[in-house]
């Protein structure tokens, strides 16, 4: 049964819908009018209601059914005929069309002259007429006023008034003259009929012609969204002659309402012909039949509460009303259905003529326009598919770096222009179906490039006919020797372009004597030395000039130090001790004036048994190498050594060998600091060596357990029989004859014999294809040259190496100043060698600083540093003194070994630092106390409290104070009693309320602010003084003699004195006035104004008697 129920409801409110379409489809409609006060009874209030508080009497003029002339409104409750006859609230004047409905109103208060009626309506309405039933007299003057904006603004219908030129002297009484004349109307305010008079109004007067009733004018007169009637005069029949001393003469005027009529429909610009609730209002909770609603239910695909507007996406012409058989209806936009959401734009409407002026958003499938008409750019119509098609619009493959505007292509065909959909628009050096590929003789295809790519400019003397360049990089196809993006220069080792017919040739330097394969690019010529040899064939040239050099027979030297793939050898037998490496590197220092022995920074310090890798990738020419070890012995024994070649080798200069099974051992003297090892090796360049060497002692003499040797460096060679076809018998004997590799061999700076000089300079330049750069470092050495033979580099202090490209021992942080010292400290480091880059020195424990100079953070006490005692609640301290840094845990003190106020516990002893509980934890507004302590022998926690609080955990106030701790907000204050009660009696004042209890120093009062009765002073001073009346001179009438202590002047403490007494204490007779009697008073003295000297007598005989 609900769901045929809803579904019936559903059918009706189709039914409904349709039927009011139809109405539309005519041209303009409208709503039925009716009652806007039904169903609106909570919208409707009045400024006055008599017995809304209580019960008011009323009276009437006359009673002719009876003899009863007054009577009671009662208007606390709605009116009810059974309960509540006597309620006259203003919903009653809505027409209900109950029986007896004359018992029935509203009535105001008694004699208010200025009571107004409104109806606040929950949107914008279409009014008719009001109509006004009165059970008493109409206004003697009145207005009607409308709101057209929630009653924010106000203006006036129309006056009404019995006299208007009294009551509204500036408004123009008589008949309108047009439509919306504001003017006052007598008709409706006469004192007759007593009872059940009207007073009705047209909004528009039916004696006017409206030509256009949408015009501003109009409807500005006809709807409104409030109504208001202010009632500004009664008829009080002359009752106001007789003035307000009988205040019940006003009792039978006041307003009353039979009933009122607010006549209109919602308001729909002529869109609608039914109008249904609005979805929030404040109206009744259910809507009574007859009620008229205020949404309208709009046709001509309008929209809004008051079909004000066109409805989403019908926006292609601007709204009008309907009138009419016009119905101005709303007419959809145009989008070819790529969107759903348009607006508005009146240009565009004025442009078109009025065609057109919808103007579509958020267009879809690639579209864009007006009317989404358009491909977008970087899309073009496919003419295949019609403008509707949402693969109407297809995307352009177009290369974006090489088409003008990024990518764009023709949107459409266009025969006149020759133009084709989709077609890519190249830049002027582009071309390609898609701008992807740069013309001929071009490259370079950039996004950047307002032309697209750059013409290739290849020089016609360097590069090869017929050519191109590189369409990436443009580097053009160059002539043999020829180089540079354009092939517009000779490469190095080559000459002559421009000057021969094929272009660049070889330098043709002489390998041995040139100072390189270079020459000059104009004419060729190379750049030599001369030198003379024993060669009796020719003379040859060298160029070691001031930035090149003739490399040493020991110039492929193999420093210990320097190697990246340094390894620890230990084959088969050998022996580990501990846990002692069994290489370890040591740096040794240079000692001034003492000379240098060692190649590099220091020496490998190895155990029998171990071994060094020394990788060797720099071999200039396959040969054979006589291999060159350099070391020092720590003790009187020899040591043997063991050299294995990795790969062993195999080509047509290093034939192939099998290796031994166990390779051969040599000797290394104690006596000696270099052995030349008797069986040569064979290298080759290009390829990636090993060469790895085991160190031994023979086992006789002994355990060897602590001995070990120190390693310098491993040098090569070149043996100069390797090169017959180069030298001569001659240089042969003169090589041995003057020991040439023996000298060379040895570490440092040596000064060869002519011989070896000039044998050598030669074998150099053939092995190194001519001299070597000297490649100097421009910030470790002085200047770029070096020494002509060797190359070694003038170095900057503490710089060391051929090149100066390192730091000394001892040094480090190379730079344009050279190294500086490492400066390590002496008992905080372990070496006085630091890290050559960072100059970080070796520490030792705990200890840190680039120069080892400090404690690590966490400890102290350097150089002894230990770690900081925080107790677990810190990780820094002071690294001189130890004292803990930013202690956790709500802890403080040097060691972190105790709480911060407002917490307790101890943190020495691992326990944490709890809040104080006093009565709430430090972080709130309910802790009162200084800090905490935990009792020992109980475990309590006992709150040291601050000024004013008391007890345990200060949750209470102490004497002299006041509130409740416990509470928050209600903290302990101080009593204010002025300083007079004592502050250490608890119960001198009230500990809730604060009221002084126990007053001190003759005061009294809450706060002890007056002095007690009989005394006299201030009570803020605390000098309440006891009144000190004269009991004879006193008036005992108001000083009896019961009360103890005479009332005083509390200020100044003057006693009431019977007459002729004066003094402040009613101690003495006034003057001219003797004998003091007590109770009584001093008589006049009445002397003889003839016989006396003035009105003055003697009162000494008075006090002398007292």
């Amino acid at each position: 049964l609900p769901f045929l129920s809803s579904c019936f409801c559903c059918v009706q409110g189709w039914l409904s819908y349709a039927k009011a379409e139809d109405k539309c489809n005519r041209g303009a409609c409208h709503p039925p009018t009716g009652n806007l006060l039904v169903g609106r009874s909570t919208q409707l209030t009045a400024s006055s209601t008599c017995g809304l508080d209580g019960a008011q009497k009323y009276c009437i003029l006359s009673y002719l059914e009876g003899e009863q002339k007054c009577f009671i409104c009662d208007s606390r409750f709605p009116y009810d005929p059974h309960t509540h006859p006597n309620s006259h609230t203003i919903e009653n004047v809505i027409t209900s069309f109950e029986p007896n409905r004359e018992k029935k109103w509203w009535q105001s208060e008694n004699g208010l002259d200025h009571v107004s009626i409104r109806l606040d309506l929950e949107a914008l309405f279409q009014f008719s007429h009001l109509i006004l039933t009165f059970k008493t007299f109409r206004p003697a003057a009145m207005l009607v006023e409308r709101s057209t904006d929630y009653g924010h603004t106000w203006k006036v219908f129309k006056y009404f008034a019995k006299d208007c030129a009294t009551s509204f002297p500036s408004i123009t009484s008589g008949q309108a003259q047009g439509v919306g004349d504001l003017v006052c109307d007598s008709k409706y305010s006469d004192i007759e009929p007593s009872t059940g008079g009207e007073v009705v109004f047209k909004a528009l007067d039916p004696s006017f012609e409206i030509e256009n009733p949408y015009s501003p004018h109009i409807q500005d007169l006809v709807t409104l969204t409030n109504l208001r009637i202010n009632f500004t005069k009664l008829h009080t029949l002359g009752d106001t002659l007789l003035g307000r001393r009988h205040n019940d003469s006003l009792d039978k005027y006041y307003y009353a309402l039979y009933e009122m009529v607010v006549r209109g429909s919602c308001f729909c610009h002529g869109h609608a012909s039914e109008c249904g609730p609005m979805q929030t209002v404040p109206g009744d909770v259910f809507s009574p039949p007859g009620m008229v609603h205020g949404r309208c239910v709009c046709q001509h695909n309008t929209g809004g509460t008051n079909c004000e507007r066109c409805q989403d996406f019908f926006q292609d012409a601007p709204w009008r009303p309907a009138t009419g058989p016009q119905d101005s209806t709303c007419r959809a936009c145009s989008c070819n259905g790529h969107s759903d959401r348009c607006h508005f734009d009146m240009s565009v409407y004025l442009a078109s003529g009025g065609v057109s002026g919808g103007v579509c958003e958020d267009c879809q499938h690639n579209t864009e326009g007006q009317h989404c008409h358009r491909c977008r750019p970087l899309f073009y119509r496919d003419p295949l598919k019609a403008v509707s098609d949402p693969y109407a619009c297809l995307p352009c493959e177009c290369d974006p770096d090489g088409t003008i505007s990024g990518g764009i292509c023709e949107s459409h065909s266009d025969p006149a222009l020759g133009s084709v959909a989709g077609q890519c628009l190249c830049k002027e050096n582009v071309e390609g179906a898609k701008c992807d590929q740069c013309k001929p003789n071009h490259y370079g295809l950039s996004a950047t490039d307002p032309l697209g790519c750059q013409p290739c400019n290849c020089n016609p003397l360097g590069s090869l006919p017929l050519s191109t360049c590189d369409v990436d990089t443009g580097q053009c196809l160059c002539r043999p020797f020829a180089t540079g993006p354009r092939c517009e220069e000779c490469a190095v080792g080559s000459w002559g372009l421009g000057s021969h017919l094929h272009g660049c040739s070889p330098c043709d330097c002489d390998i041995g004597g040139a100072y390189s394969n270079i020459c000059s690019s104009s004419k060729g010529n190379c750049l030599c030395q001369l030198y003379e040899t024993n060669n009796e064939t020719s003379s040859k040239y060298q160029c070691p000039g001031y930035k090149n050099f003739t490399a040493n027979l020991n110039f492929s030297l193999r420093e210990i130090t320097e190697q990246l793939e340094l390894q620890a050898k230990k084959p088969k037998g050998s022996v580990t001790f501990g846990r002692v490496p069994a290489v370890h590197v040591v740096f040794r220092e240079p000692v001034p004036g003492m000379p240098v022995t060692w190649t590099g920074p220091g020496f490998a310090r190895v155990l029998p048994g171990a071994g060094l890798r020394f990788a060797v990738n720099n071999i200039p020419s396959p040969m054979d190498f006589t291999v060159a070890i350099r070391y020092e012995t720590q003790s009187a024994a020899d040591w043997a050594v063991q050299v294995v070649v990795n790969p062993p080798g195999g080509s047509e200069h290093c034939t192939r060998k099998i290796p031994p099974q166990k390779p051969p051992s040599f000797a290394l003297p104690a006596t000696s600091r270099v052995v030349l090892l008797p069986t040569p090796i064979c290298l080759e360049p290009d390829v990636q060596y090993s060469i790895d060497v085991y160190f031994s002692q023979p086992s006789e003499g002994g355990s060897h357990a602590h001995s070990h040797i120190l390693v310098d460096s491993l040098g090569l060679l070149p043996q100069i029989n390797a090169l017959e076809d180069f030298y001569s018998k001659q240089d042969a004997d003169g090589h041995q004859l003057h020991s040439c590799v023996e000298i060379a061999s040895e570490p440092g700076a040596q000064e060869l014999p002519g011989a070896c000089e000039r044998l050598t300079v030669s074998m150099s330049a053939r092995l190194h294809n001519g001299a070597v750069a000297c490649q100097c470092h421009p910030q470790g050495s002085v200047g770029t040259g070096c020494s002509p033979l060797g190359g070694q580099c003038p170095c900057k202090p503490h710089v060391a190496g051929r090149r100066c490209d390192r730091c000394s021992a001892g040094s480090y942080g190379l730079g344009h100043h050279g190294c500086h010292l490492c400066h390590c400290h002496p008992q905080g480091s372990t070496s006085a060698v630091c890290d050559q880059i960072t100059g970080q020195c070796p520490c030792q424990e705990a200890v840190a600083g680039r120069s080892c100079d400090g404690c690590l953070q966490g400890y102290f006490g350097f150089p002894n540093c230990h770690p900081c005692l925080c107790n677990s609640f810190a990780e820094l301290c002071d690294p001189e003194t130890g004292s803990c840094f930013n202690c956790g845990g709500f802890t403080t003190g040097r060691n972190c070994e105790r709480c911060i106020d407002g917490y307790y516990g101890n943190p020495s002893s691992g326990q944490p630092c709890r809040p104080c509980p006093c009565p709430d934890v430090p972080s709130s507004n309910q802790y009162f106390a200084h800090s905490c302590y935990r009792n020992p022998w109980n475990s309590d926690v006992i709150c040291n409290c601050a000024q004013g609080y008391a007890g345990k955990q200060c949750e209470e106030c102490s004497a002299g104070f006041y509130g409740n701790p416990r509470i928050s907000g209600a903290p302990c204050r101080p009593c204010a009693c002025n300083n007079n009660i004592d502050a250490t009696d608890p119960e001198a004042c009230s500990r809730v309320t604060g009221e002084c209890l126990k007053c001190l120093h003759n005061t009294q009062g809450p706060h002890c602010q007056l002095c007690k009765p009989g005394h006299f002073g201030s009570a803020l001073n605390r000098t309440c003084t006891r009144c000190s009346c004269h009991p004879s001179g006193v008036n005992t009438s108001e000083c009896p003699p019961s009360w103890g202590a005479c009332i005083c002047d509390p200020d100044s403490g003057a006693c009431p004195c019977l007459p002729h007494v004066t003094g402040r204490t009613c101690d003495h007779c006034a003057d001219g006035y003797w004998n003091f009697i007590p109770g009584r008073g001093c008589q006049p003295c009445d002397c003889d104004p003839q016989t006396s000297h003035g009105s003055h007598c003697d009162q000494a005989s008075y006090f002398k008697a007292f």
